[in-house]
């Protein structure tokens, strides 16, 4: 009796790219609902507040993410790359070096000030948490100097500009306003930003 269509791929595996693709699918949006909730509830929200969020069962997140570290961990590396992803999609689409720095430079802040518990989460002592922060470096460093480089490169912004420093200062104007609502973060780094054209 000759296969079905159904039976050769069963057989050959041609569904599990696909399965492997929804599957990515289904953690990325977990991901992204998980940091929602986080910046709404911190990270100790119960499992059970992203699961509804998600239209999930709670037994989907922990297939995904055994542990809260686990997500913790993946929720982190996953705002990390998108904010890593944004760098060269800016330079590429914006109006000019300057301004897609710019533009980044918004989106480090965001990611710098919605972490809400997260970065003392990570200083816990957890070993699982402690490689984090070097990929952090590792990852957003580059991009920001690729951005710093392209900027000076078309006379935007002075060439003296190094991105691990200016990744610092940023890091250091988030972290002011951390316990004083008054405190605008985000006006405070558009004047350091404003400040790399006066060099």
């Amino acid at each position: 009796m000759p296969e079905t269509d159904e039976q050769t791929a069963e057989q050959t595996g041609a569904q599990l790219p696909k399965k492997r693709a929804d599957a990515r699918r289904n953690e990325q949006m977990l991901l992204e609902v998980a940091a929602e909730v986080f910046v709404t509830s911190g990270v100790e929200a119960p499992v059970r507040d992203i699961a509804k969020a998600a239209g999930v069962g709670m037994g989907t997140i922990y297939r995904h993410f055994p542990t809260r570290a686990d997500l913790i961990i993946a929720v982190y590396r996953h705002q990390v790359e998108a904010c890593a992803e944004a760098g060269p999609a800016l330079l590429a689409s914006s109006a000019s070096p300057y301004e897609a720095l710019r533009r980044w430079v918004d989106l480090f802040v965001d990611f710098l000030s919605t972490k809400h518990g997260l970065a003392a989460t990570l200083q816990s002592g957890d070993p699982r948490f402690a490689p984090l922060h070097a990929y952090f470096l590792e990852r957003l460093t580059p991009v920001c100097a690729s951005l710093l480089d392209a900027a000076a490169s078309a006379g935007q912004i002075g060439r003296e500009v190094n991105a691990g420093g200016f990744l610092f200062a940023i890091g250091n104007l988030c972290a002011g306003g951390r316990n004083d609502p008054r405190y605008d973060a985000r006006g405070m780094v558009h004047l350091l930003v404003a400040g790399l054209r006066g060099q």
